[in-house]
């Protein structure tokens, strides 16, 4: 492609006080509107990578560039990130309204002025007749749809999701993998999304980065360049399963590389 990417990640390494490297070196381009899934084992420092690019966690080494600017240690309000974590985190003593309307709260708005997006968020993830209910009248997978619908409400340019749909039975799995497409097609965002499931990253991506624990790094980089939209018929197609085989065999080379020696 000729513009430049929506993020890129330059020679990142992550150390921790107690000796751990969970990343080293990290280098990673993302363009605006492609779905990302990063794949790799364990300590892989997936979930640290994540934790960077939203400015949650600093750097050691390294910058994170946006468009033509480069910020090593933030991404502030103005490169529009929200982050979708492997629970729900949500506030037990809210409603599901007050929940999706957190994020806006913060950034000064009022109740009232939020509502009306409050409603859409809560309408693209099938809960709009929901936002009187608590955390604790809801299911596993509405709990993880109210979180998405709180990263939505402010219409993020890059959504970063920690495996979100990991705790859940096989059938939401599928059924939120499928909404989240939708939701990704008709808004043009960008994901980058941390799974640990070969046929997850392969259902939802367009490209898949695999990484290597002992220390975190990138070692394979790959497409999938199966046409949108998908559906259970390319669950069960030849092309699905090619792109699984391809990536599993890329997933076990990445466990082989485990450098001895190095703290994770």
């Amino acid at each position: 492609m000729n513009q430049s990417p929506l993020i890129s990640l330059n020679g990142i390494t992550k150390s921790f006080s107690n000796g751990t490297v969970a990343l080293r070196d990290m280098a990673m381009d993302v363009q605006q509107g492609e779905f990302v899934s990063l794949l790799g084992p364990s300590g892989c420092g997936k979930s640290t990578a994540l934790r960077i690019i939203a400015g949650l966690a600093p750097a050691t080494t390294g910058t994170v560039s946006w468009g033509d600017t480069s910020d090593s240690s933030v991404a502030d309000s103005s490169h529009d990130v929200s982050f979708v974590f492997q629970e729900p985190t949500l506030m037990p003593w809210a409603t599901v309204f007050g929940n999706v309307f957190l994020p806006l709260k913060l950034k000064g708005q009022s109740k009232a002025a939020a509502r009306e997006a409050v409603m859409e968020a809560l309408a693209l993830v099938g809960l709009e007749q929901f936002e009187n209910s608590y955390p604790r009248e809801l299911s596993g997978g509405m709990k993880m749809r109210v979180s998405i619908a709180r990263a939505l409400v402010t219409r993020p340019r890059l959504l970063l999701m920690d495996e979100p749909f990991a705790a859940l039975d096989e059938i939401t799995r599928f059924k939120l993998n499928n909404d989240l497409l939708e939701l990704w097609q008709r808004f043009n965002w960008t994901v980058i999304f941390v799974t640990h499931s070969v046929f997850e990253s392969v259902y939802l991506s367009n490209r898949i980065v695999v990484m290597a624990a002992r220390p975190g790094r990138v070692v394979d980089d790959m497409a999938v360049d199966a046409p949108y939209p998908r559906d259970e018929s390319f669950r069960t197609s030849d092309i699905y399963s090619q792109h699984c085989r391809e990536v599993s065999a890329a997933l076990h080379k990445a466990m082989d590389s485990y450098q001895p020696g190095t703290a994770a």
